[in-house]
């Protein structure tokens, strides 16, 4: 049995006539870039987190990058986020010239220490980046609650948690803006790259629609330098339709990762992801640790498995950040993670007997040890 990570062929079979007939819509009108298209997707991608105003950019990373750039964050700012998260994350704080400061994370759910967060705040602090790895929601209160004692911004990096809620509220809605990437692979994900940016500020929102499209809300007249951020009409077409699907999707990744924990709970050596009381995980990942990593996940894949690392180096330790002047041992958990995480096949359409049979290869591997 061959089990990808990710299937994107079986979901896009599933819907296959409405996307077809989504993109001939988009060649019809000729409407390629902005436009209606992604105007309502937009509409209907705010409604869906219950937040007011959505714009929709060209990737996560831009809308990371949009959303703090309108945000004002500058060359001599400090942003604090964790150090155990896709590298985007950092990256849009550098990319507005400003200086991210890593903290370490929870042991238990991933996610950055709130008890750490006010230790790493400085006079230069203007922003703290929630992320909400794997899926997971942060502790939000507590990280709110912190943001407001410093009057510091809080941005919410959604980009693996459509949907997902935090004490019966959706994501992108706690703090002053959230950000979202419908990266192909993701639990919403386009046929190319796209992003979004959620806010119910709408200073912020009309700035972000500028700033995506040169600076300009009226065509011709300028009124910041900006870039240009704009999604594609068939990349909104398309995700328009899938969103449709997604609520039950997103029950389909939480059916299949109470199967994982059901057969991989015997397995002594696996530790297995915590779900955080009174929230909504929608497993974008489903991730487990071992010590064994690196020699299970060649099993796997030698067993037709494929499985991924998410992820192997910790922000604070790549070599692009070197010039920050972090140390190994620094951030211990993040570390610690990044040596034994691994991520196994999670998608809508897995089926309890393609989990069975990865237990089954999990169990043996560690039988013939």
């Amino acid at each position: 049995m061959k089990i990808e990570f990710v299937d994107l062929k079986a979901q896009y079979l599933s819907i296959k006539d409405e996307i077809n007939s989504c993109i001939l819509n988009v060649f019809e009108k000729s409407s390629f870039v902005s436009g209606p298209f992604v105007k309502s997707f937009e509409e209907n991608f705010a409604r869906a987190h219950n937040v007011k105003y959505c714009v929709c950019v060209n990737s996560g990373t831009s809308a990371l990058h949009i959303a703090m750039w309108a945000l004002g964050i500058k060359e001599g700012d400090e942003v604090i986020l964790p150090t155990f998260t896709f590298f985007a994350t950092p990256e849009a704080v550098s990319l507005c010239g400003a200086k991210p400061v890593f903290v370490d994370i929870e042991e238990e759910y991933f996610n950055i220490d709130p008890e750490l967060i006010e230790m790493a705040i400085t006079p230069k602090t203007k922003a703290i980046i929630a992320v909400h790895l794997y899926g997971q929601p942060a502790q939000l209160d507590k990280i709110k609650a912190i943001a407001e004692k410093n009057n510091l911004l809080l941005i919410e990096d959604c980009a693996q948690a459509h949907l997902a809620e935090y004490k019966r509220k959706k994501v992108g809605s706690f703090g002053i803006c959230g950000c979202f990437s419908f990266y192909p692979g993701k639990n919403l994900g386009a046929y190319g790259e796209g992003g979004a940016v959620l806010t119910n500020d709408s200073e912020l929102y009309l700035k972000m629609l500028a700033l995506r499209d040169h600076g300009s809300l009226k065509k011709y007249y300028h009124d910041y330098i900006g870039h240009n951020y704009r999604m594609e009409g068939i990349q909104g077409a398309i995700l328009d339709v899938k969103l449709k699907y997604l609520n039950d999707w997103t029950e389909k990744r939480r059916k299949n990762a109470i199967l994982y924990r059901k057969y991989l709970a015997e397995i002594k050596e696996v530790a297995l992801p915590l779900e955080m009381p009174d929230t909504k995980h929608v497993y974008h990942l489903f991730v487990i640790r071992t010590p064994k990593r690196d020699e299970l996940i060649k099993y796997l894949q030698d067993n037709g498995i494929f499985a991924g690392i998410h992820y192997p180096v910790p922000c604070h330790l790549q070599k692009a950040y070197r010039f920050l002047n972090y140390q190994q041992g620094q951030f211990p958990i993040s570390e610690r993670y990044a040596n034994c995480v691994l991520s196994l096949p999670m998608f809508p359409e897995l089926t309890e007997a393609q989990i069975q049979f990865v237990f089954q290869k999990v169990k043996e591997f560690f039988n013939s040890l």
